[in-house]
């Protein structure tokens, strides 16, 4: 499997996220579109990125009943997406019922991941406003196990956690790592991160980087040093 940078394109309207892709003229960087840019633009500019040629991760991390969650799942398959997920906490049944939605009547579907544990969450928040007391490297093993019997690809996990998960799960099992920050970059409101050098040796099979590409004065600089670090 080949290792890739997504770029997530955390905006809020489709000027903001064009003038951003439309400075890399000799690159079509794999993206992730997330809540706030599919909320404010729906399901058009998910075409619409499309069309000018990119891959796209569509990250709206589902988390509902089997049914609602089946359902929506067929509505997002429609989009020729190449990658979407959901929250292993709803449950392997939810999952089972996702993956049911989100295959075709030709059999293919976009690859689908579940989040285990947001990479904003630590051992003291989990235990205090989840009320999980388990070691949080457990949850996510546990999750990610889940997740692998439910049918899944791969989880979205901490780049920390990458390498146990590929032990529990098999190297085929993918793992999509956010928390990524360049050594010398500020980590913002992440808790557990690393660095793209870090991500590729400890095996994360794609690092997801919003505001050290996005936020950079040369995005194109900064997506290539990623790539530089991840894949080269």
């Amino acid at each position: 499997m080949g290792k890739d940078v997504i770029i997530a394109c955390d905006f809020d309207s489709k000027e903001k996220v064009f003038a951003f892709l439309d400075r890399f003229t000799g690159e079509k960087p794999f993206v992730k579109i997330g809540m706030e840019l599919y909320y404010a633009e729906g399901p058009a500019i998910v075409r619409e990125i499309k069309k000018r040629g990119h891959k796209i991760f569509l990250d709206l991390k589902l988390h509902d009943i089997p049914n609602t969650v089946k359902k929506s799942m067929a509505v997002l398959s429609r989009l020729d997406v190449d990658m979407t997920n959901l929250h292993a906490a709803g449950t392997r049944r939810m999952m089972e019922a996702a993956i049911e939605g989100l295959t075709r009547p030709d059999g293919t579907r976009p690859m689908l991941i579940a989040v285990t544990q947001l990479t904003s969450t630590d051992q003291e928040s989990m235990e205090q406003d989840l009320l999980i007391e388990k070691p949080i490297a457990d949850v996510v093993m546990h999750y990610a196990h889940n997740a692998k019997l439910a049918g899944l690809d791969g989880v979205v996990c901490s780049p920390l956690e990458a390498g146990k998960v590929h032990e529990r799960c098999g190297a085929g099992f993918v793992t999509v790592t956010p928390g990524v920050r360049f050594a010398d970059g500020d980590i913002g409101d992440q808790k557990r991160v690393m660095t793209p050098a870090e991500a590729k040796r400890i095996g994360s099979d794609y690092i997801v980087v919003g505001r050290p590409i996005t936020a950079a004065d040369d995005p194109v600089a900064a997506y290539r040093r990623c790539v530089a670090e991840f894949v080269d």
